[in-house]
């Protein structure tokens, strides 16, 4: 009980649980991601590890739950560290160097922060639960045939001829539309920058970082979110510019191939 009121009691306890669930969420970014760059191999991939979380059932639930206590506590935390650094400077005007630093290490997060936190309700609604799909490729319960066996590290998850949702078919679709791949690019933009200033503060709340090695984390914080930005880039990016094409017979490949007949406009990816 003592360290639960120390952690949510205390400016030192709050900067401790913005670290650590920063830290959770961190990587379930990074896992989203390498799970969403499956787009670019067979359907069948994708598809299947899909499933795979889904078939998790309640345990999958109790992960949600957990991910989504630690964005609480994280914007929670962040908000509140605000208020109270708001309030310890008082009325005191900042010099310049100091107004332009906190431009740049703080003042932009609560900001980026905000758009995050819109685009995940916008995520969810749009790939997780399908509320915000164009009606025409409302794809969230369509049904996909494995072509073949779905293994994941060498165990069988889902059989050939099973059918699963075609997660697949609603990304690419999702992101055959402009404005949600716009607002999908730059989100991310915002986040890796987020993320940017966060991992860095994150290290040094957490002991990590010191005299010795700054320059490397710091380093290697730059080279994460370059790749993070670029690796959520080029799924939008190949997509909408034609580099990247729905495989024959997927639901994608139909109804792409039928807006291009309904609307001459429409370019054939």
């Amino acid at each position: 009980m003592n360290l639960v009121c120390l952690l949510f009691g205390s400016s030192i306890g709050r900067k401790i649980l913005m670290a650590v669930t920063g830290l959770v969420l961190v990587g379930f970014v990074t896992g989203h991601l390498v799970g969403n760059l499956q787009i670019f191999a067979h359907p069948d991939k994708i598809n299947g590890y899909a499933h795979f979380l889904q078939s998790l059932g309640p345990a999958l639930w109790g992960i949600r739950l957990f991910l989504l206590a630690c964005v609480v506590i994280h914007v929670w935390a962040a908000v509140t560290l605000a208020v109270e650094n708001s309030a310890a400077r008082g009325p005191e005007a900042y010099g310049v160097n100091k107004w332009l630093s906190a431009i740049l290490a703080s003042r932009y997060m609560k900001h980026s922060g905000i758009v995050i936190l819109g685009f995940l309700v916008y995520h969810l609604a749009h790939f997780t639960v399908g509320w915000a799909q164009a009606g025409s490729f409302k794809t969230a319960l369509a049904e996909y045939p494995m072509k073949g066996d779905f293994h994941l590290l060498g165990f069988p998850i889902v059989a050939k001829g099973q059918a699963v949702h075609d997660v697949y078919s609603m990304i690419f679709l999702g992101f055959s539309h402009p404005v949600v791949s716009l607002f999908y690019i730059v989100a991310v933009g915002l986040l890796s920058l987020h993320l940017l200033h966060g991992v860095d503060a994150m290290f040094q709340t957490l002991g990590l970082r010191n005299h010795q090695w700054a320059a490397c984390l710091r380093r290697l914080t730059i080279v994460y979110c370059l790749a993070y930005f670029l690796g959520n880039l080029a799924i939008p990016g190949a997509i909408l510019t034609g580099m990247a094409k729905p495989a024959a017979g997927t639901v994608a490949a139909k109804k792409l191939a039928a807006a291009a007949v309904a609307s001459p406009s429409v370019v054939q990816r």
